[in-house]
């Protein structure tokens, strides 16, 4: 069978985007063995052959009916594969799968049949959610950010936009880059859809969502943004647990300055 990949163009920049950015996970040291995962709806583009490719791998129920994205399709990481592989090799770590018309159950429709990830009722859910309120993000990235994950260990850090402020205070361009800053979702099961629930409830407030001691979760309208809303809240985690390293409390940007910011650059 071709790959999906020479019959629709735009099915291939997309695959290729993750694979680029799998990769700066990986370098980042934020994928260890088959950590993380990465979505991409691909229902707006894929070509009409696509959508017309057999099942090559018997349908799997998602665990809830999602009518918003019923008859959608989607590029998803396999489950227990690695973001470094995915990198070099994304059609033999990852797949192509179609929502069923009812919207209760999936289908692999290409390349191989590789299993998608183990939280793929968290990110169908997301990719419902978002498709359900009209938004144009088509992307979600899981990842697991050292230093993110590590200051929510701190019960203190956990509190309603308590860390996302504290951020947005480090360096200029977070409050910036990720102008609606951070929240919160509390441990969950992974994979479980009381997991993708907690996320869901934060995603009207926020596009970054941090999974507490596990990871942080991005929404955007292509996998490259997502992966720079991460980017960026950890260079401003970086540099507050630098100047802890050093001392001292970083005295960070102050509110009626962030406040001009907004106002400024309209964010």
């Amino acid at each position: 069978m071709d790959s999906i990949l020479n019959i629709c163009p735009a099915t291939a920049k997309a695959v290729n985007d993750v694979a680029e950015v799998a990769g700066y996970l990986w370098q980042k040291g934020w994928a260890e063995r088959n950590g993380g995962n990465i979505t991409v709806n691909l229902s707006d583009s894929a070509a009409d052959a696509a959508r017309t490719l057999q099942p090559i791998a018997p349908p799997t129920p998602i665990g809830r009916t999602l009518p918003h994205i019923k008859g959608g399709i989607f590029f998803c990481k396999g489950t227990n594969k690695r973001m470094r592989d995915l990198a070099r090799y994304p059609m033999d770590n990852g797949s192509v799968i179609r929502v069923s018309d009812d919207g209760t159950n999936y289908s692999i429709i290409a390349d191989k049949p590789v299993k998608p990830t183990s939280e793929i009722i968290s990110h169908l859910s997301i990719h419902n959610y978002l498709v359900g309120k009209g938004s144009n993000y088509r992307a979600v990235v899981h990842t697991h950010p050292i230093d993110l994950v590590a200051m929510s260990h701190n019960p203190a850090f956990l509190e309603k936009d308590l860390l996302g402020t504290l951020l947005w205070s480090m360096i200029p361009e977070t409050r910036a880059f990720c102008p609606r800053g951070l929240g919160i979702a509390p441990y969950a099961l992974p994979g479980s859809a009381e997991l993708a629930d907690a996320t869901i409830a934060q995603l009207d407030e926020y596009d970054v969502v941090m999974w507490e001691k596990h990871g942080v979760c991005s929404v955007s309208e292509n996998v490259g943004e997502a992966f720079d809303m991460i980017d960026t809240l950890s260079k401003s985690a970086q540099i507050y647990l630098t100047a802890k390293s050093m001392g001292f409390e970083p005295e960070g940007i102050s509110p009626e300055k962030m406040e001009e910011m907004k106002r400024v650059f309209n964010l």
